[in-house]
């Protein structure tokens, strides 16, 4: 097991704490993966791959806006999370566990759209492994398709290399919880420790360690171009109201 797989297992059962409310985030990131899929000519009848869904935060959330939806993780602990939340948000998605560089073993289908977000890309350290998820994820499109993923702004914050990111705090009916990271660089990587403390009922704290290569916007189109796609083109966030920058790709 690497220490991306052990990062989510381990965090599975945490992970909605990063966020104030888990359940109103699904539907306002799906709202706006929605608007992007329709600028791009795609309406529900598309069928999606999530092939980095996590515990299902836009997989569940384009599920309940009508897409028909499947989904993969290479962690077993998100995936059991994902499949309790789909089945309790009353939604059908099929989830598989695999990882994004070999996901023709998984599917053997291709899709309308496949989608990568919250910063699951640069777990690839090195050029070659992102090649490989770029490569597998393009095999999984369908010719007209897109490839639509979220990174870091990391062309900002190689400039700088931060210690650490900003706090978020967020007050509840029983205390509140607090989320940050420290980031201790090595060139283009950084190692990742991810503090959650949970101030609610009783004082929780906890800590998970991963690894990440700050992948530029450059690098990676460039990448995306080389390797089918015909279009590239980055969406701020100030475009989209996502917290990241977005890129979606045509093939």
């Amino acid at each position: 097991m690497d220490i991306t797989q052990s990062f989510y297992d381990d965090m599975a059962t945490q992970y909605e704490k990063l966020f104030l409310d888990w359940q109103s985030t699904t539907h306002e990131q799906a709202v706006i993966l929605e608007e992007i899929f329709k600028k791009n000519g795609f309406s529900k009848n598309a069928c999606i791959l999530d092939c980095a869904c996590g515990i299902g935060t836009q997989s569940i959330g384009l599920a309940a806006l009508g897409y028909h939806v499947s989904a993969s993780d290479i962690s077993e602990g998100e995936l059991a999370e994902a499949r309790e939340r789909a089945k309790k948000n009353g939604v059908q998605i099929r989830f598989e566990r695999a990882d994004f560089r070999n996901l023709s073993e998984a599917f053997p289908e291709q899709f309308d759209i496949v989608i990568t977000m919250d910063n699951a890309l640069p777990h690839m350290l090195t050029r070659t492994d992102l090649e490989a998820a770029v490569k597998s994820i393009l095999g999984q499109t369908k010719d007209g398709g897109i490839f639509v993923a979220s990174i870091r702004d990391y062309d900002s914050l190689l400039e700088k290399k931060p210690s650490y990111s900003t706090p978020y705090i967020h007050k509840t009916d029983k205390g509140q919880r607090v989320s940050f990271q420290t980031w201790v660089w090595d060139d283009e990587r950084y190692h990742l420790i991810q503090y959650i403390i949970d101030d609610e009922e009783s004082l929780q704290i906890s800590k998970f360690e991963c690894d990440y290569r700050a992948t530029r916007r450059d690098e990676l189109t460039s990448i995306l171009l080389a390797n089918g796609c015909s279009e590239v083109a980055w969406i701020p966030p100030a475009d989209t109201g996502f917290y990241q920058p977005i890129v979606v790709a045509r093939k």
